[in-house]
């Protein structure tokens, strides 16, 4: 029970305080800290924007990195893994069983080239092009619950994109 000189309401608030006064204002202070700090706002940001996601993509049968690939797909289908995992951001230890996971999934194909048999082509099936219309639909919905103007979108996805790949000034 708490020893403090209040009525504890919650169990974590019980937990609380049994801790000393110092411990609680040094645990507040890194807390402070953390949430100050750009990577742990960016870090938040995409884990809630996956969460945002997962209800949409779950009935499709895809998680979001497979999401990503479709949608990249759809634009640019057949490509090779290696520049579709360049175009993702990914490395070929992280593309290659995605893609294989998509696969397996009945969405997308690897084939090797014809012209040069080091390289394998991805490409869609039939079901996965038959994934267009809800997927091309997602980020629309995503936008809405996220309460964002299209100017919004623009100005963040700006800044974003120059935080991950900056011109050289």
């Amino acid at each position: 029970m708490c020893q403090g000189a209040h009525e504890c309401k919650t169990a974590s608030h019980e937990i609380s305080c049994e801790l000393s006064p110092s411990t609680i204002e040094s645990m507040t202070s890194r807390q402070n800290r953390l949430r100050k700090q750009l990577s742990f706002a960016l870090y938040s940001a995409a884990n809630r924007m996956v969460r945002m996601h997962r209800p949409l993509l779950e009935p499709l049968g895809l998680t979001f990195s497979q999401y990503l690939v479709i949608l990249e797909l759809l634009d640019s289908a057949p490509v090779p893994v290696g520049e579709l995992g360049n175009r993702l951001g990914m490395d070929t230890s992280t593309i290659t069983p995605l893609v294989k996971r998509i696969e397996i999934a009945g969405f997308v194909t690897r084939t090797r080239d014809v012209n040069d048999e080091r390289r394998v082509m991805v490409d869609l099936t039939v079901a996965g092009r038959a994934l267009e219309s809800d997927v091309r639909g997602i980020p629309d919905k995503i936008e809405s619950v996220c309460r964002l103007t299209e100017d919004d979108v623009e100005r963040l996805h700006a800044d974003l994109d120059e935080l991950g790949h900056p011109t050289t000034k």
